[in-house]
């Protein structure tokens, strides 16, 4: 997996002081991304265990409130499978740190088992997430009042409830 940067302190992209982690590749080429650079697999540099170190490094600052995947496209098979890893040690080693990951793929149509990016760490990986939000940035509805997304058809999920739940619930209206 690559990466296109790492944020020490984002205020953008999730509640709280967070540490983002861009990761690239992406499939989805929406219209009007703002990051089209992070399509390619390789853009950035390699993500590596001393990024992993230096991620949860950054973590055991008490002002960071969690961690925010996005990119290019977190949910990518490749990316999830080095993703769940880092998710993993975090909750294990910072278990008060939330995750958010934001994606272009939609949770039920994409995410489940059977379905185009559901691998065999799928499952696991969503049980890490706290906030997942979904949905392709659709230029046309496109809205910048809106909290922690670019378009109208995207959704906050709240992930925990919604794998209860067996079906999505939203964290932000």
């Amino acid at each position: 997996m690559y990466y296109g940067n790492i944020k020490e302190f984002d205020v953008a992209n999730g509640e709280g002081v967070r540490i983002t982690l861009f990761v690239s590749g992406c499939t989805n080429h929406c219209e009007g991304c703002f990051q089209p650079a992070t399509w390619d697999f390789r853009y950035g540099q390699p993500y590596t265990d001393e990024t992993e170190e230096r991620i949860i490094r950054f973590l055991d600052r008490p002002l960071t409130d969690g961690l925010t995947l996005l990119g290019g496209e977190p949910m990518e098979p490749d990316n999830q499978r080095e993703l769940v890893r880092l998710a993993r040690r975090l909750k294990r080693e910072h278990p008060d740190k939330t995750i958010w990951c934001f994606t272009g793929f939609i949770y039920e149509r994409d995410l489940l088992p059977g379905q185009r990016r559901h691998t065999e760490v799928t499952d696991e990986f969503l049980s890490l997430i706290d906030v997942l939000v979904d949905g392709p940035f659709i230029l046309q509805q496109r809205n910048l009042a809106l909290t922690f997304r670019g378009s109208e058809n995207q959704r906050v999920l709240d992930m925990q409830k919604t794998l209860r739940e067996g079906k999505p619930v939203l964290y932000l209206e």
